[in-house]
């Protein structure tokens, strides 16, 4: 694997541990939580609320070596 391929791959794997962060609750926490007879949305729950219009990530590749140095 080159360089510039393996700094990529990490910022995808960065990307998809926050897509994990960003998912609403599951029905069984929110359950949990507020109690049986609230009726609450499971996005409540969740503490992070990104979107990937309005707020960015800022995640970089890691330092790559430049194809034309060789």
């Amino acid at each position: 694997m080159t360089s510039t391929k393996k700094g990529r791959y990490q910022k995808k794997i960065k990307l998809s541990k926050q897509n994990k962060r960003t998912r609403w609750a599951p029905v069984w926490v929110v359950l949990k939580k507020m109690g049986k007879g609230k009726k609450v949305h499971p996005s409540a729950v969740t503490h992070i609320k990104r979107h990937w219009r309005r707020t960015k990530l800022k995640i970089k590749p890691r330092r790559m070596n430049k194809n034309y140095l060789g």
